[in-house]
């Protein structure tokens, strides 16, 4: 199928959800309402948002938090309806682009079609332009998601995701959140959101300083999402006997990279060396 031809002065520009609204094929079709339409016609609404709709799953714990290099963005696999567990492995940690990672909390259904309408966005922002968007350009493509979506979610299918890349120009990690009407917030070293947040991130809290090393940075945020399941139960923890384990993501100068299981499983086994260290050496005291 060949491209459309715009007249001069109506050219959608680099911007891909207004190229789909000028088009309307068939088979990528942005009905009139925009993009709030089409998170709400993505599907099921299986998902990870704390929502009150019957049939709507929900629980997720995302972290994000700097190192000396980059950024680190993990989260946990579980997803529960109600008191059940509805799904034992979603992922929430997506590559954005090679220099940038999108965790998702929120109803998935949503959340997954925002992730790959943003990630689309990104690819044809740089074929029409010729050029990557900036980091802060990103995060703004993304809050204009999150709000064009503010329709749905106030019926209850909210999407909040935590974007974070390597800026190439600044050359660090930065970290973005927003909130239910798209607004972007800058944190300056570290984040956590979902149903068990607050407790990942006074873990994190409790635990961050300057200059934090890969594996270190990696340590703490696989450490919060272990707290945050140990209080939370819409937050898995690791479950070895089915292999499954958070996913966690770097994004620093070399790009993204998604963690193995192995790498992560070997993370936890020290977390639970250290736990009962200090039980036993509280026990003999």
């Amino acid at each position: 199928m060949s491209l459309p031809l715009f007249p001069s002065g109506s050219d959608p520009g680099p911007s891909f959800v207004e190229l789909l609204r000028r088009t309307r094929n068939a088979g990528a079709q942005v009905p009139a309402g925009g993009l709030a339409d089409i998170v709400s016609t993505a599907g099921p609404p299986g998902g990870l948002a704390t929502t009150s709709l019957p049939g709507v799953a929900h629980g997720t714990t995302i972290v994000a938090l700097r190192y000396d290099n980059g950024v680190v963005v993990a989260g946990d696999r579980r997803a529960t309806e109600g008191n059940m567990i509805a799904h034992r492995s979603i992922e929430k940690v997506f590559p954005a682009d090679r220099y940038s990672a999108v965790a998702i909390s929120g109803a998935a259904g949503a959340a997954v079609e925002m992730v790959r309408l943003f990630q689309t966005q990104l690819e044809h922002y740089e074929k029409v332009e010729g050029t990557t968007l900036s980091l802060e350009g990103k995060a703004n493509q993304l809050g204009q998601m999150v709000g064009a979506n503010l329709q749905m979610a106030m019926q209850g299918l909210v999407v909040i995701p935590l974007f974070a890349g390597y800026d190439l120009r600044l050359q660090k990690g930065r970290i973005f959140t927003y909130d239910v009407t798209g607004g972007r917030f800058e944190e300056t070293d570290f984040h956590a959101t979902g149903s068990g947040g607050r407790d990942a991130k006074n873990t994190v809290k409790l635990s961050f300083r300057e200059r934090l090393g890969r594996d270190e940075a990696v340590d703490l945020a696989v450490t919060a999402l272990y707290e945050a399941a140990d209080e939370d139960t819409a937050t898995g923890g690791p479950d070895p006997l089915r292999g499954i384990y958070p996913v966690v993501a770097t994004v620093d100068a070399e790009g993204y990279r998604r963690l193995e299981d192995p790498e992560v499983a070997e993370h936890f086994r020290h977390i639970l060396q250290r736990r009962s260290e200090r039980d036993e050496g509280g026990a003999s005291s």
